[in-house]
């Protein structure tokens, strides 16, 4: 058990140290370089090879194929574990981690992320 006078000492102590804490949600936060966050992904750059569907260990990207050489990535944050791995088994680049780590979600359908290209004509069926 502490005594009073031990306990009074810690919290005069305490009034006078700068908080512990920090001030995310007012301030952003400032993450490190080469942290795993969120993945981006650049549809121009990809060539439908689907390293990153095949190395990813939850199984979290697939690549759809939608139109002559061109592809779209559909990412499911809610099951990605942000090892990296995709990145690193894509040859061209096409896949980024970012550093956003704001990723809380009530409903799970909305950490899924559907990536294409923008240049498509937006006539242009899925597949």
């Amino acid at each position: 058990m502490i005594r009073p006078g031990k306990m009074m000492q810690e919290v005069l102590r305490s009034i006078f140290k700068k908080p512990a804490t920090s001030k995310y949600p007012a301030e952003k936060l400032e993450m490190a370089d080469n942290y795993r966050g969120k993945l981006k992904f650049f549809p121009e750059k990809c060539v439908g090879c689907k390293m990153c569907m095949k190395d990813c260990p939850t199984g979290a990207i697939v690549i759809v194929k939608t139109g002559e050489k061109q592809f779209q990535a559909q990412i499911d944050n809610s099951k990605c574990i942000f090892c990296g791995q995709c990145v690193d088994s894509c040859f061209k680049k096409a896949l980024l981690c970012t550093s956003d780590v704001e990723l809380a979600q009530l409903d799970r359908e909305k950490l899924k992320v559907v990536f294409q290209d923008e240049s498509r004509p937006k006539d242009c069926p899925k597949q």
